[in-house]
């Protein structure tokens, strides 16, 4: 969560531990840090079945697991706003 917050940076997979609820592509999803508490919301460019796969994994990685690659990053930020 430090590199959405002082680097604004996207969020890739390998950044995030857990994926929690469900969600399509395109949908609104939660942010949250290690601390439980929410860091920022954005559009996912995967749906909840898919992050869960890709999760801990580089951005190279995710062609290979899932058989496509939309996006490198979980969430764009683009697509990002900090709460």
């Amino acid at each position: 969560m430090q590199a959405l917050r002082e680097a604004n940076k996207s969020l890739l997979p390998v950044g995030v531990k857990t994926v929690q609820g469900s969600f399509r592509r395109g949908e609104m999803v939660v942010c949250v840090g290690p601390d439980g508490i929410e860091v920022a919301r954005g559009l996912a460019n995967y749906s909840a079945l898919e992050a869960q796969k890709i999760i801990g994994q580089s951005s190279a990685t995710i062609e290979s697991i899932l058989g496509y690659s939309a996006e490198p990053e979980l969430v764009h930020r683009d697509n990002l706003v900090l709460v």
